[in-house]
């Protein structure tokens, strides 16, 4: 009989444990799985090299961090989502703190920014996680007033926003605070802001940032930057060297591209940082129009299982939540194949799940486990 009762409190917690499995979203998954394959492949040709011996380093570091993430990810989708309304606070102070200390000597600068800890082989930038956790933490704001939100709520949800973005812009790196006051502003709208409140903020917004391109906040490059994708062909050589390189790739990848390996631009290393901001260049060079049309429709297939489990959540947590985790790959994405075809300013936004950086990789996954979460338990 003690054998029995054993068995069966196994069984019971065994049940309980792959419960909310039956429920996950088997196309999410597989659309996630099949983009961070392509990110391997992709930064392995964009870092092997014109001539031998190739280099695999870029391609094991990649390979690691994808199943790391995918690993977390799996934990994410088996913790229950909920209980992180009480304790949104926690991840948030914890990953400020780590902001503020990569700004110590115990950062690292890497051409001129000071963003990274080095542990070893490897290096962590604590402005990728900060996505998640004002993901969260703006989420259970909003989700815990009764109330409608106004201007009070406002304020302090801005200011949640703001504080990690003056850190970040120490270092500097104005692309990531771009990433942070997008999701702001886009929870904000899906957690019931009135129109009139919004169209203030965007109105102040958009005098903030002509003030800010007007002063010296921004350092010369920074400004550049934002403006020169207007008219690349100002400065060829330049700051817009990047841009019209990576336009020159894109270009000559056609229908069916130039083959795997095989592009002159990124074999050659014509594009600056291809494997990070530019990844996209690699895949519409090598695999064309093709596999670029691959690329983004993964990618459509992921918004699009995230709106589906955002819109059929029972609960605003989880709802703001998982819509929170859209916007945060919806704006980058957006942002890096923009830049990649010159039609968005040269932010330093990466691809999400293509682009290389075990910071990003495991922000996102982490995320996207999140949404998992809540759609396995959007019957509950």
């Amino acid at each position: 009989m003690t054998t029995l009762s054993a068995l069966g409190r196994r069984h019971r917690i065994t049940s309980e444990l792959t419960r909310p499995f039956r429920n996950i979203d088997a196309v999410l998954v597989g659309a996630v799985v099949a983009l961070s394959a392509l990110g391997v492949l992709m930064v392995f040709s964009a870092t092997r090299g014109a001539e031998p011996p190739f280099t695999s380093s870029y391609l094991i570091r990649q390979a690691v961090f994808v199943v790391g993430g995918l690993v977390i990810m799996g934990f994410g989708a088996l913790f229950d989502y909920r209980r992180l309304m009480n304790w949104a606070w926690i991840p948030y102070g914890i990953v400020m703190l780590s902001l503020v200390l990569v700004l110590s000597p115990l950062g690292t600068v890497v051409n001129g920014a000071q963003r990274w800890f080095s542990l070893g082989p490897f290096t962590v930038q604590p402005s990728e996680f900060i996505k998640l956790a004002l993901i969260i933490l703006v989420a259970a704001m909003l989700a815990g007033w009764e109330d409608e939100v106004g201007p009070r709520q406002i304020v302090k949800v801005l200011g949640v926003v703001a504080a990690p973005s003056l850190l970040v812009m120490l270092q500097p790196d104005l692309g990531t605070v771009l990433q942070y006051v997008a999701m702001g502003l886009g929870m904000l709208l899906l957690g019931g802001v009135r129109a009139r409140y919004l169209v203030v903020m965007v109105a102040l917004g958009a005098l903030l940032s002509v003030a800010v391109l007007s002063s010296d906040t921004l350092a010369d490059y920074q400004r550049d930057r934002l403006t020169s994708f207007i008219d690349p062909s100002l400065d060829s050589q330049g700051i817009t060297y990047n841009q019209n390189q990576s336009v020159t790739a894109v270009a000559s990848g056609g229908f069916a591209g130039q083959g795997l390996f095989d592009g002159p631009q990124t074999q050659l290393r014509f594009v600056p940082e291809q494997e990070t901001d530019f990844i996209f260049t690699v895949v519409a060079e090598e695999l064309g129009f093709v596999g670029g049309a691959l690329v983004l429709g993964l990618f459509g297939v992921v918004c699009w299982r995230l709106w589906r489990i955002a819109r059929s959540c029972r609960d605003n947590f989880g709802y703001l939540l998982t819509s929170g985790v859209l916007i945060m790959v919806m704006f980058q994405l957006f942002s890096n194949v923009g830049m990649a075809i010159g039609i968005m300013p040269i932010t330093g936004t990466a691809l999400p799940l293509i682009s290389y950086g075990g910071s990003s990789i495991v922000t996102t996954l982490a995320a996207l486990g999140l949404a998992l979460s809540v759609g396995m338990r959007r019957f509950d």
